[in-house]
C-alpha cells in the first residue's frame, strides 16, 4: 500500500447508513446525500440502497449524482449563470434558489421543464461557533430574510430550504426549527416539502436521535409537508483513513515529523476551520511520553497538522493514520506544489483492501 492513501471502510459506511435508514422509516422523511461533502461515487451503489438521492452544488455534482446515484437531485447555488441554468434542468429534479431575484428570474422556466422549485430561507438563528460555515451571520449572502419574502413567490413555490448547521446536535435543530416558525410559519403550509438541509451529526453517538424524530414529525403533521433531510457528515462519518509515511524528522524546539501528508492538500479543513483530526494510537502533546508536531511536505511554513503524542517513538517510514477522513477531504484535495493526490482505496467488510483509484503526474498536469 502506497501513500498517501485514504481508506473508505465499508463496515463503518454501512453503520451508519442503517442509522439514516431507520430515521427515515421512523419519521416517513427522506434523506438526500450531500455531494459537497462525499462524492465517492464508487460507493454510490451501496449508499443508494439507503437514502433517497443527492443533494448538488452545482452543476457538475448534479451531474455526478444523475449519473451514479438513482434518486432524486437536488441542486442549490447562491446563483446560477444561464448556462448552467440550462444544463441544469435535464439532470435534475429539484431545484434551490437563494434569493428572490434568481426565482423571479428562472422560477418559471423551472416550472415548464417539470422541476420542483424551492427557495432557501435565513431564519436567522446563529447556533454555532464557526462563523465561516454560519449562514445565519451578519451580513451572509445565504437565504432570503422574511422581511425580504415577497409572498406572490407561493404561486411558483413546492417548497422551502434551510440549511444552518455544521456539525451539530439536534438541539441546535430544534432551535433553529423554532425560529424558522415565528419568521416562515405562515406559508410552510403552502408548500409540498420543507429541506432542513445538513450539519445533522445524525451518526454520531451522542446524538439524540429521538429529539430529531420528534421534530420531523411534527413538522410533517403541523404543515403536510414532506421533510428532507440532506447530510454529508453523517453518511460517512468515521468511515474513512488517510494514511501516511513519516519522511523526516526534525528538531526545532520541538520534534517534528515531516509527512507524505499535508493539511494544505489533502484536508484544508485542518487549516480552514480550524481543527486537530483524531490521530490512531496518538494522545494529547505530553499525554504520552514522546510528542511530535506533525507536518506536511510542502513549502507553506503553516502545513501543519497538529501536534501529538506517542507511546513509542516515531522513525523514517512509520505509518500515520488520521481517522474520520471521508468527509470533506477527498472532495477538498488540491496538487499545491505539484504535491501528488492520495489514492483511494476501498477496505470491504471482510478486510479485502480494493483499490478504487489512483493518481498521476497528468492528474496535476491537466488542470493547468
Amino acid at each position: 500500500m502506497r501513500t498517501p492513501c485514504f481508506i473508505i471502510d465499508e463496515k463503518s459506511l454501512l453503520h451508519n447508513l442503517r442509522v439514516l435508514k431507520k430515521v427515515k422509516d421512523d419519521t416517513g422523511c427522506k434523506i438526500l446525500l450531500a455531494q459537497k461533502a462525499y462524492s465517492c461515487y464508487a460507493t454510490y451503489p451501496l449508499i443508494s440502497q439507503y437514502l433517497d438521492g443527492t443533494a448538488a452544488s452545482g452543476l457538475y455534482e448534479a451531474r455526478l449524482g444523475r449519473e451514479h446515484f438513482p434518486g432524486e437531485v437536488h441542486v442549490f447555488s447562491p446563483a446560477y449563470k444561464e448556462e448552467d441554468f440550462d444544463a441544469l434542468a435535464p439532470v435534475v429534479t429539484d431545484i434551490v434558489f437563494n434569493s428572490m431575484a434568481q426565482l423571479k428570474k428562472y422560477g418559471v422556466r423551472a416550472k415548464l421543464c417539470g422541476l420542483d422549485v424551492g427557495l432557501r430561507l435565513n431564519p436567522e438563528c446563529s447556533t454555532q461557533e464557526h462563523a465561516i460555515y454560519d449562514p445565519c451571520s451578519p451580513g451572509s449572502r445565504m437565504g432570503v430574510k422574511a422581511e425580504d419574502f415577497d409572498e406572490t413567490a407561493l404561486e411558483v413555490l413546492d417548497g422551502f430550504h434551510m440549511h444552518t448547521l455544521c456539525e451539530q446536535n439536534s438541539d441546535a435543530l430544534a432551535v433553529t426549527v423554532q425560529a424558522l416558525e415565528e419568521k416562515f410559519g405562515k406559508y410552510l403550509g403552502k408548500v409540498k416539502w420543507l429541506n432542513l438541509g445538513g450539519g445533522h451529526h445524525i451518526t454520531r453517538p451522542d446524538y439524540d436521535i429521538p429529539l430529531l424524530e420528534r421534530t420531523i414529525t411534527r413538522l410533517r403533521e403541523k404543515y403536510g409537508v414532506q421533510v428532507y433531510l440532506e447530510p454529508g457528515e453523517a453518511v460517512v462519518l468515521n468511515a474513512g483513513e488517510l494514511v501516511g509515511t513519516v519522511l523526516d524528522i526534525v528538531r526545532n524546539g520541538v520534534d517534528i515529523a515531516v509527512l507524505d501528508v499535508s493539511a494544505a492538500c489533502h484536508m484544508p479543513d485542518v487549516l480552514e476551520m480550524p481543527y486537530r483530526p483524531p490521530v490512531l494510537g496518538s494522545g494529547q502533546p505530553g499525554e504520552k511520553k514522546f510528542t511530535y508536531r506533525l507536518a506536511g511536505n510542502t513549502c507553506l511554513a503553516g502545513d501543519v497538522i497538529g501536534d501529538y503524542s506517542f507511546d513509542s517513538p516515531l522513525a523514517v517510514g512509520d505509518k500515520v493514520t488520521f481517522t474520520d477522513m471521508a468527509l470533506y477531504t477527498m472532495v477538498k484535495t488540491n496538487t499545491f506544489n505539484g504535491t501528488p493526490l492520495p489514492d483511494i482505496l476501498y477496505r470491504k467488510s471482510n478486510g479485502e483492501l480494493v483499490t478504487v483509484r489512483t493518481f498521476s503526474y497528468d492528474d496535476f498536469k491537466s488542470r493547468l
